[in-house]
C-alpha cells in the first residue's frame, strides 16, 4: 500500500455554485491514477464527476476516451466547461449508475462518490456554500448509500482485466468496500491512504460521530483511502 502526505497539483478547474469543489479526496484519486499508470490508452469512466477534475486528470494522463457521469445538471455543465477550458476531450453526461452501466463496460472506472455518514441534524448544519451541495457528500447514516450499489455494480462496469479506483473515508468502512468487491469476484485492496484534518462538514458532525461510536472522542482527522479493484 502506498501512503501519501501530499497530492500532485490538480488540473485547473472551476467549481461553479452548486458543484462539489475539488478537495483532497479528488487529488488523491488523481495521484493514484498517475502512480499506477492505469489510464494511458484506456477507456475511462468517472462516476460522480462533480467539477470534472478527476475526469480531466484522466484525459491529461492519456486516456483513449473519458466518459463522466453525474446526477446534477450543473455538474455536467461545469465538467464540460472545465474540459473545454483546459483543452481536453470529455464526454460528460447526465445520468445515474444505471446509465453508466448501459454505456459500459470500461477499462478503468474511477469514482469519488458521496461517503460522509449523515445524521439527523444534517439539514441544520452551517456549511460554507462554496464547498458544494450537500448531496455531494451526504451518504446515509453509515456513509454507504452510494458505495454499496457501486460495489455491487463493479463487475458489470469493468471490461475484462479492467480496474476500478474508489476514494472514500475510513468513516464509511473501507473494509466493507473491499469485502463487497471481492464477493463480486474482483481482487481488491487499499492502494493509497492519506490522513487529513476534518473539513467543515465533518467538523459539524464530529460530536454525532463520537456518539454513535464511529469516531474516537476528541479526534478531528480522518484517513482517506483509495481502493483498487481488478477484474481478471
Amino acid at each position: 500500500m502506498l501512503t501519501t502526505l501530499y497530492s500532485d497539483p490538480q488540473p485547473p478547474v472551476i467549481a461553479r455554485p452548486g458543484v462539489y469543489a475539488p478537495q483532497q479526496d479528488s487529488l488523491l484519486l488523481i495521484e493514484a491514477m498517475q502512480q499506477t499508470n492505469a489510464v494511458a490508452g484506456r477507456t475511462v469512466l468517472d462516476l460522480c464527476t462533480g467539477s470534472g477534475v478527476v475526469a480531466i486528470g484522466a484525459a491529461q494522463q492519456g486516456a483513449r476516451h473519458v466518459t463522466a457521469f453525474d446526477i446534477c445538471p450543473d455538474a455536467v455543465r461545469c465538467a464540460t466547461a472545465n474540459a473545454t477550458g483546459v483543452g481536453v476531450a470529455l464526454d460528460a453526461r447526465l445520468g445515474t449508475l444505471n446509465a453508466a452501466l448501459r454505456a459500459g463496460p470500461y477499462d478503468l472506472v474511477v469514482s469519488n462518490p458521496p461517503y460522509v455518514p449523515t445524521g439527523p441534524e444534517a439539514d441544520s448544519e452551517a456549511v460554507l456554500a462554496e464547498v458544494g451541495p450537500a448531496w455531494a457528500w451526504n451518504a446515509g447514516v453509515d456513509g454507504r448509500l452510494v458505495l454499496d450499489p457501486l460495489c455491487e455494480a463493479a463487475p458489470d462496469l469493468l471490461d475484462d482485466y479492467g480496474t476500478m479506483l474508489i476514494v472514500q473515508s475510513e468513516l464509511a468502512d473501507a473494509d466493507r468496500t473491499i469485502r463487497q468487491l471481492r464477493r463480486g469476484g474482483l481482487s481488491a485492496e487499499v492502494l493509497m491512504s492519506q490522513i487529513i484534518p476534518f473539513g467543515p462538514v465533518l467538523r459539524s458532525r464530529a460530536r454525532w460521530l463520537e456518539t454513535i461510536g464511529k469516531l474516537p472522542v476528541g479526534r478531528r482527522e480522518e484517513e482517506l483511502v483509495v481502493i483498487r479493484a481488478r477484474k481478471s
